[in-house]
């Protein structure tokens, strides 16, 4: 039954994992606004998801069990997206492209994707619950 269920939000499950390194990718931007020479950095969440729901990771990193001892990770968790750099129209003096306009509108629309996908979840949860009491 885990399983089912698991297998049914498989594509939800990646998305909120991609969203949510993303996000995290942004807010370091931000931060990063006043570094010197510091390049503002980003993940396309279509390529990545499509990577992703494939089985194929964006960098290959792997867990090395070096005991027996060791618990064998997620490779979902663990496996850490490719990073794209945006390309700035006007880098600033100090060589930073951050541009906090576009952190801004990016940010929010994570956010937004984010709530989007959190609202399926919750459908689902709702309609697998309705099921089961019927």
């Amino acid at each position: 039954m885990n399983d089912r269920i698991g297998e049914h939000l498989k594509v939800q499950r990646s998305a909120l994992n991609i969203l949510v390194q993303r996000q995290e990718m942004i807010a370091s931007n931000i931060a990063n606004a006043d570094t010197p020479y510091y390049k503002a950095r980003d993940i396309d969440f279509k390529e990545a998801l499509a990577n992703r729901l494939a089985g194929r990771s964006d960098q290959n990193l792997g867990l090395a069990l070096t005991s027996r001892r060791h618990i064998a990770g997620s490779a979902e968790a663990s496996t850490p997206l490719a990073t794209k750099y945006r390309n700035e129209f006007q880098p600033g003096v100090d060589g930073n492209t951050v541009n906090m306009d576009v952190e801004r509108a990016a940010f929010a629309e994570t956010a937004l994707r984010l709530e989007a996908a959190l609202t399926f979840v919750r459908g689902s949860f709702k309609d697998m619950q309705t099921a089961m009491s019927q």
